[in-house]
């Protein structure tokens, strides 16, 4: 159901027949709430009919009347008031009469639907989908005033209609398209050619039906959609207090006015009707109604006549909806099959269900919030609604399973079931909740009388007695007339034996053979009729019931989308499950698939999920996701974790996770440590890179001696983020880099020797020798802050850990590993020209010049595809994350594409792009560089986006696909030679990393990237966005003083700078500098 802006409802009401089951419609209205699918401000009523015997009308003026005291009740008042219609937009939803194929109604039938855009996953009920067209469809736009929907039908509108209401006054009603046989059982409009509604034909004449008849031969029906106005609501909210009308409400009745019935369209709507006359409309009276005495006839003249007075001056007009389609839901099992499955020659429906076996269920048949196990066959346009059902079992065409827990399920084991219709239902027996078994035939006819065309299981009545030995006086008392004997009325159904409960088998037997056993039990037991059972229906535990079986199903796939490594997102079950108070057993399954897993990214992925669950629980109220996770209340299972004992771990996890649900604030800091966890995971499976660090051993140089390394930065030119794990190894990744010369020079440095102290003498600064950090470091433990990345010289303490210079978890101290391993200790400098969070690389390259200074230093001999691999063991030490297109860009010369497959050990393969002759010469000319003056903290944006990834959610898992497509047009454009081509890979980019990362366009950059917009082939800030450099793919060459003319004339732009850029083609370069050479 796609999501637009729809109405804002003040109020919804939905009525029902029975006071017992207020209580689990209203939880079911609340839930919706929590689902998103009503505004929280929302009213949610709902109310008893005030009698069986109001009709929809009286239903409805009933509604008004309890809506509008709430909200005089809200805005102060001390009486009902209609004042409080005027801004009020109400929805009165009518439940209707009894559906003897759901016990909850035709409201809360499910439908084989399944919402993709639903925030919050659930089964789809008929209410929900009326709710949504009411919405976001028929009601878009409307003013305030009063809508009233039946829920006995089934409406499909897939386009909102144009509706104008500018002007609007009386009422509306809403119309879709039928056949003339169809519709004359539902009711016809007769309209003029402005649209007003002339009359309203129930079972009219041939002539009347063709009167109403559009050019396609289809007619207006009546379907159950109306709109009032607040001017016309004000005036049915009054006839709570004009006799006899009162009696239409429960103030009426309890001032005791005798009920009157009343219909919505035939006396409420069909009194503005233009054809109509007062005296044709006062005598009339609808088929539906009975003749009843002389005094309700006398009632039901003088209601009309009040509403023939209030109304008959309103305008009735008539919206008819081409595309639309509605179908009754009748109390004939074969039009509820149809309903509910699909033609023959499609598909099996399976809708938040979990079957083992699906190669067993044909074309044509729908299962729907359903647990089947082994062997279950199902036949074409048969259906299984909210049951456990343990194979083998068989069931034939034509069949309604409905309500059929596992343990019963036994009883259908060797019986073959075709054209049969078995539920379950939870009734209330003295306060006690039993569940008792019913059984029809598909071609039944619940009020055919027995002795005429009755039948009961597709057969005569007389076949079934001779059958199974059972005589009328069994089902029926003697002083039942013969035509009250039906199905309806027969006792058939068990609901009592003094030894045991019951179950299917107490009424499958009626399939079977005459007398025996099952005849005698059946005679013993109590027993009720189909009607009697309405009364006593437990609508509260069957609708929990089938609650819990969502979310048992919804377990089932939980294991199947995280151990299937498929791209589901799995949030819209989680926030079910942590808003319907489910999250207990979806925990325990989380905790189970991460400690199962054999696969790292499975795990992680769990945990991520575990995270969610509680941060929903929160609420939205507890603080941010994002935050510290290093309490030491869970070092202990981090210590699990990181020796790679996972399930040791996520044991812990969840003993220590029990000790933090208390509250909002304590769920987010759990919240947190799961991510945390999750994040050691990922490292672990980052390192797995390790296997493609290798190196050789040479001549270290002399004591004293510097290695000097310096390297270019690096462009992204596309696919940025598919290289970020766990994306780049869950998903794969393709990156499109350029090394790059800024202003002439290679920025990023690092230079290292050997010195005779057994000490590590660190510092950061520029290449032109300001510094801005040096410390030394003597001990281990100066070392231990190396995975703070604030920390001072964090990232050299972690390079000479993970280039196993020093071993911090050995014995021997720091000096002792220095001087027996490399005879002293180190000196290590490093430089950038760089600002912090320019976008372009620098860390990722500084480590990878780090690396090679310190690893050549040592005497060994590693190669740029090992230092791409050993950066990435770095940055997970340093628990930056990250992925690996810098290091490419910045290690390997020229243009090139890195790519790596969706797999463990993460490999990263680097492919150089050939260009043609003299374009990187044209590239030069036309690429520039400008420094926004915006830093970015890459670290925050990189939390969400991996809380996304994990998520799936849909926009996330698409945009990773897109980029990586995108990756491999550019490097075709780069081969083509084509700057036009490079503008719209690089435009395309840019909104890819905004939709991986919202937000990381800040306002000054976007007025920026608009100011030279006219100028540009394509434009996107380098890396992960949010502020640093903006590089440009300029129309005409050499454009640095043009474009610094435009920007300067940009008002709110200030600390920019424009700098040149060109194509490093040599890479990086590793130079050994005798010790009084300057570097």
């Amino acid at each position: 159901m796609e999501r637009q802006q729809g109405v804002d409802w003040t109020v919804i009401v939905l009525t029902c027949q029975y006071k017992n089951s207020v209580y689990a419609f209203q939880r079911e209205l609340e839930v919706r709430k929590k689902r998103e699918q009503v505004p929280q401000r929302t009213i949610l009523l709902t109310v008893e009919d005030p009698d069986a015997q109001v009709g929809s009308g009286g239903a409805t003026l009933n509604a008004l009347l309890v809506a509008a005291e709430h909200l005089s009740a809200q805005a102060g008042y001390t009486v009902v008031t209609s004042d409080v219609l005027h801004s009020a937009r109400i929805l009165i939803l009518h439940m209707g009469r009894d559906f003897p194929f759901d016990d909850c109604g035709r409201a809360f039938t499910c439908l084989p639907l399944v919402d993709p855009a639903a925030q919050v996953e659930s089964l789809t009920c008929n209410l929900d989908a009326l709710l949504h067209i009411m919405t976001h469809k028929l009601g878009r736009g409307c003013p305030p005033g009063v809508w009233v929907c039946s829920t006995d039908m089934i409406l499909s509108v897939p386009t909102s209609p144009e509706v104008c209401w500018d002007g609007f006054r009386g009422a509306r009603v809403f119309s879709l398209p039928a056949s003339v046989t169809y519709a004359r059982d539902h009711g016809i409009y007769l309209t003029d050619s402005q649209g007003l509604v002339r009359n309203i034909f129930y079972r009219g004449s041939e002539a009347q039906m063709q009167q109403c008849a559009r050019p396609d031969g289809k007619v207006p029906l009546v379907s159950g959609v109306v709109f009032f106005s607040v001017e016309i609501a004000e005036r049915l909210l009054a006839t709570h207090v004009s006799p006899p009308l009162d009696a239409c409400t429960y103030m009426g009745l309890d001032s005791g006015a005798r009920p009157i019935q009343l219909s919505l369209f035939f006396d409420i709507l069909l009194c503005m009707a233009r054809d109509m006359n007062r005296e044709s409309f006062l005598a009339g009276c609808h088929p539906e109604m009975g003749q009843g005495d002389a005094e309700q006839a006398g009632d039901r003249r003088r209601a009309r006549a009040v509403l023939w007075k209030g109304l008959r001056d309103q305008p009735l007009s008539l919206t008819y909806v081409p595309d639309g389609t509605y179908e009754y839901m009748t109390s004939s099992a074969s039009a509820h099959l149809r309903s509910l499955t699909l033609p023959r020659d499609l598909f099996a429906q399976i809708v938040h269900s979990q079957v083992e076996k699906p190669q067993f269920l044909e074309a044509g048949c729908s299962v729907v919030n359903s647990l089947l196990e082994g062997e279950v066959h199902l036949g074409p346009g048969s259906v299984i609604h909210h049951c456990h059902l343990q194979g083998p079992v068989h069931i034939g065409p034509g069949c309604l399973l409905l309500g059929i827990d596992r343990a019963s399920s036994s009883a259908l084991h060797g019986l073959p079931l075709h054209d049969l219709i078995l539920q379950g239902h939870y009734i209330q027996l003295q306060a006690t909740s039993v569940q008792v078994f019913t059984l029809i035939g598909r071609q039944d006819s619940w009020q055919s009388p027995a002795l005429g065309k009755g039948t009961y299981l597709n057969v005569p009545w007389t076949e079934f007695f001779q059958r199974t030995g059972i005589r009328e006086g069994d089902l029926w008392d003697l002083d039942t007339g013969p035509a009250e004997r039906c199905l309806l009325t027969a006792r058939l159904f068990p609901v009592f034996f003094a030894s045991r409960p019951p179950g299917p088998q107490d009424v499958l037997w009626l399939l079977g053979s005459p007398g025996g056993a099952p005849l005698h039990a059946w005679r013993a037991a109590w027993r009720m009729s189909w009607k009697q059972l309405q009364l006593h229906l437990d609508r509260a535990a069957a609708l929990a019931s089938r609650r819990a079986l969502f979310f048992q199903q919804a377990q089932g796939k939980v294991r199947r989308v995280l151990g299937g490594r498929r791209d589901l997102s799995l949030l819209p079950l989680i926030r079910a499950a942590a808003r319907e108070g489910h999250q207990g057993p979806l925990l325990a399954t989380l905790d189970q698939v991460a400690a199962e897993a054999e696969d790292l990214g499975v795990a992680a992925r769990a945990l991520a999920c575990i995270a969610d669950v509680l941060g929903c629980m929160a609420g939205g109220e507890g603080g941010l996701r994002s935050g510290p996770a290093a309490n030491q209340e869970w070092a202990l299972a981090f210590q699990y974790l990181e020796r790679g004992d996972v399930a040791r771990g996520v044991e812990e996890l969840a003993r220590e996770r029990a000790k933090w649900l208390g509250r909002p604030a304590l769920l987010v800091r759990a919240a947190r440590h799961y991510e945390g966890a999750e994040q050691i995971l990922i490292r672990q499976a980052v390192m797995s890179a390790c296997h493609f660090v290798t190196m050789e051993p040479v001549e270290p140089p002399p004591h004293g001696h510097w290695v000097v390394v310096e390297c270019p930065s690096r462009v992204d030119f596309s696919g940025g983020w598919s290289d970020t794990p766990p994306i780049t190894y869950e998903h794969g990744g393709a990156v499109v880099d350029l090394a790059v010369l800024v202003d002439g020079q290679r920025p990023i440095g690092a230079k290292a020797r050997r010195i005779i102290e057994p000490e590590l003498r660190l510092s950061t600064g520029t290449c032109s020798g300001e510094v801005f950090t040096e410390l030394v470091c003597r001990s281990l433990e100066d070392l231990q802050d190396y995975c703070q990345p604030h920390a001072p010289g964090a990232l050299l303490k972690a390079a000479f850990i993970c280039a196993q210079i020093v071993q911090l978890s050995s014995p021997k101290s720091l000096q002792t590993q220095l001087h027996h391993g490399f005879g002293g200790g180190f000196e290590l400098h490093t430089w950038s020209n760089l600002p912090h969070g320019s976008g372009l690389g620098t860390s990722s390259i500084l480590a990878g010049a780090v690396l090679a200074a310190l690893h050549r230093a040592a005497g060994r001999a590693v190669g740029t595809e090992a230092l791409i691999h050993a950066v990435l063991h770095l940055e997970q030490m340093l628990t930056t994350g990250g992925g690996w297109q810098d290091q490419v860009g910045g290690l390997v010369p020229g243009i090139k594409i890195g790519r790596s497959r969706a797999q463990l050990p993460l490999k990263v393969e680097v492919e150089e792009i050939s260009v043609p002759p003299g374009f990187v010469q044209t590239l030069n000319e036309h690429l520039l560089l400008v420094y926004t003056g915006k830093t970015r903290l890459a670290r925050n944006l990189l939390q969400d986006v991996l809380r996304n990834w994990y998520a799936r959610l849909p926009a996330v898992v698409d945009n990773a696909q897109a980029l990586v497509r995108n990756a491999e047009e550019c490097a075709q454009a780069f081969c083509q030679g084509s700057l036009p081509l490079l503008g719209r890979c690089l435009t395309r980019y840019w909104g890819q990393k905004k939709c991986m990362a919202p937000g990381c366009e800040p306002q000054a950059v976007r007025r920026m990237m608009e100011a030279l917009r006219p100028y540009v082939y394509g434009q996107s800030l380098a890396g992960a966005g949010g502020g640093g450099f903006l590089y440009l793919l300029t129309k005409e060459p050499r454009q640095k003083e043009a474009l610094e003319r435009v920007l300067a004339q940009t008002e709110g732009l200030d600390n920019y700078s424009i700098h040149l850029v060109e194509v490093d083609t040599q890479g990086f370069s590793l130079r050994v500098l005798a010790a009084d050479t300057s570097a």
